[in-house]
């Protein structure tokens, strides 16, 4: 009777498990039993086991054989198993010493002919294998580069079984052949990298490099993605078609600085799981970049599959940047499936198989038509959705999603004069990324002594705690807050932007500009007093209100989101015409009588804590008209 034992790695979603690999001969019928809940590939081993031991020189026992795998609770999956399989094998037939064997961790596939295939997710398991205390690693030779990033262990790389009995036995190490000529395909890496699958899925593939200089206009979006980048903020562009989301999302990962050692580990270990670490890349330095179609699944999207569950997108945007194009298009229950991510940095996914947790800290941006046919509320017009198309077109992006997006911008097509302007060059992509940089530096040494990075990560307490800022910046906010134009959690993001927009500037705390522009950010309602008609009235408050009545969150600005739905309320009292009581209130249809002094309203002064612009700005200004209900939305 003999026996033997070696060891191997489990993977359960991007984490490995130790396992034990022991065979065992017994007098009997000649017979091969696998045990220790193997899946069906992992089953299949037995055939491809005994295959590459005769063909390459060993014999094969003619004895009752069981091979177990220990612990025997853990779901094992992949073919991974084979080259520490065969080794127990061997040692138990006393073709290799058992003592050898003890101590070496074995990742590896093999063909029928002997060969050693490589195997995804070698990363994370060497990395677990190190967490165990093992120092001896044998691995495929094209998996060596990737197996080497770990520290403290030594790593072995063959390509074949036959090397492997000759490195253990002390005996010369056969040369192999190279397996393609020259020009040719490596056929052993067939099926380790999925087609099309890379770090940079969703990116132009025809080698053009992606600039911001590229982007002609858009100066508020530009500054909304350098804010973004700096601050790790989730962002949400609204425009019609053509006007440049999808071009302002696929620069933005150019804007972010290169991943910390830390973080390319963790990045690659994701990538080596899900098969999309490109060959001859062993370490992913750049932060990764994601675009699923709008017509991704759950599973797709927040990882799945039958049994154990694999990474989804949002774990392969991992410190990198999620775009999800037409997010109106995408089935609402995908999208809130993002609310728990966005919140904790982790995904959690239980199926029958087992339950795994997986990396999930990414910036999302998203980009939305105003309506299905995208015309809704543009200079030309020609927009001919139903009111009710146009409701339930935006509340497929839900209220609670949109509550974790800090920045919200409006995408205005560029002008025919900015389109065609010779010699007018904007900002590239490299001299933003340096201001991107020193930002992210600026935050970094101010959160030297904490557990966060960027501002996004700093919780709300901490950053009204830790680092106040000086009495009176938040009044506006403050208002907002009381009124229902922000949540508590809204407050807080807006706290966080404020901070990214002082460490662009390059300001030890933020300003009153700070905190009133990051809530236009995020509400966009512009902070001042515009003319409406020939009365001027301030916007903060009333266009505020009714937009947080609506459900939307947004503003109702003319123009750039269409009319605003109308909801019966009461009029305030600085919303009357001078001279109108309680007995001249009037109702929807009626006419209001006219006043003498109505053609000579004066100008209202702003709110306190809020200033009138004193620069021409080009966006539309919020009309405070209170459109008439149509019969269908009564």
């Amino acid at each position: 009777m003999g026996f033997a034992r070696t060891c191997s790695v489990a993977l359960v979603g991007v984490e490995g498990v130790v396992v034990e690999v022991q065979a065992d001969l017994e007098p009997g019928v000649a017979a091969f039993t696998l045990v220790g809940l193997p899946d069906k590939s992992l089953a299949e081993s037995r055939d491809r086991v005994r295959a590459a031991l005769v063909n390459s020189g060993a014999e094969w026992p003619q004895k009752k054989l069981t091979v177990g795998l220990s612990p025997a609770s853990v779901p094992k999956s992949g073919s991974g198993f084979d080259l520490a399989v065969a080794c127990a094998v061997l040692g138990a037939a006393e073709r290799l010493d058992p003592r050898e064997l003890t101590d070496l961790m074995m990742i590896g596939e093999l063909g029928l002919d002997g060969r050693v295939r490589p195997v995804r997710g070698v990363l994370p398991a060497v990395l677990a294998a190190a967490d165990a205390g093992y120092r001896q690693v044998v691995v495929p030779e094209p998996t060596v580069a990737e197996a080497s990033l770990v520290p403290g262990v030594s790593v072995l790389g063959i390509r074949s079984l036959r090397q492997l009995i000759a490195v253990l036995t002390d005996e010369p190490v056969p040369d192999e052949e190279e397996p393609s000529g020259e020009g040719r395909p490596d056929p052993l890496l067939a099926g380790l990298v999925m087609p099309g699958m890379s770090a940079t899925a969703g990116l132009p593939t025809d080698g053009h490099a992606l600039d911001l200089a590229d982007v002609v206009g858009q100066h508020n979006a530009r500054r909304a993605l350098e804010v973004a980048a700096a601050g790790r903020h989730h962002i949400f562009f609204k425009g019609p078609p053509g006007a440049g989301k999808t071009m302002l999302a696929e620069r933005l990962p150019g804007l972010l600085p290169p991943l910390t050692p830390k973080a390319s580990l963790e990045v690659t270990a994701v990538h080596s799981v899900a098969g999309t670490l490109p060959p001859g890349q062993p370490l992913v330095h750049r932060p990764p970049y994601c675009a699923p179609h709008h017509s991704a699944t759950t599973a797709s999207l927040v990882g799945g599959g039958t049994g154990l569950p694999r990474p989804g997108a949002v774990s392969l945007a991992h410190h990198g940047v999620l775009f999800l194009d037409e997010a109106a298009e995408c089935s609402p229950r995908v999208l809130d499936a993002l609310r728990q991510p966005l919140e904790s940095g982790h995904v959690v996914v239980a199926r029958a198989g087992g339950m795994m947790r997986m990396p999930a800290r990414f910036l999302l941006a998203l980009a939305a038509n105003p309506c299905p046919c995208g015309r809704h509320g543009t200079t030309a017009g020609g927009c001919e959705c139903r009111p009710s198309s146009i409701r339930r077109y935006r509340a497929r992006l839900s209220g609670p999603l949109m509550d974790r997006v800090d920045l919200r911008i409006a995408v205005e097509p560029v002008a025919r004069r900015e389109l065609l302007a010779l010699g007018h060059a904007s900002e590239s992509t490299a001299t933003v990324a340096e201001r991107v940089r020193a930002a992210r530096q600026r935050a970094a040494a101010r959160l030297a002594d904490t557990p966060w990075q960027t501002n996004s990560e700093v919780p709300g307490h901490e950053l009204r705690t830790r680092w106040p800022v000086q009495p009176g910046v938040l009044a506006q906010a403050e208002r907002d807050l009381d009124c229902g134009l922000l949540t508590a959690r809204g407050l807080d993001r807006v706290l966080r932007v404020a901070w990214t927009a002082a460490d662009l500037a390059g300001r030890d705390r933020p300003t009153k500009e700070d905190v009133n522009w990051a809530l236009e950010l995020r509400t966009g309602v512009r902070r001042g007093a515009v003319a409406v008609g020939t009365a001027a009235r301030t916007v903060a408050g009333t266009a505020a209100v009714a937009a947080a009545r609506a459900g939307t969150g947004e503003s109702a600005t003319a123009g750039t989101h269409g009319p605003a739905r109308a909801f019966p309320r009461a009029s305030a009292p600085d919303e009357r015409e001078p001279g109108a009581g309680r007995g001249q209130q009037t109702t929807a249809g009626e006419k209001r009588p006219r006043t003498p002094g109505a053609m000579a309203e004066t100008p209202t002064a702003p709110a306190p804590g809020e200033r009138l612009r004193t620069t021409p700005d080009s966006r539309p200004c919020v009309a405070l008209v209170r459109p008439v209900q149509s019969r269908g939305e009564r």
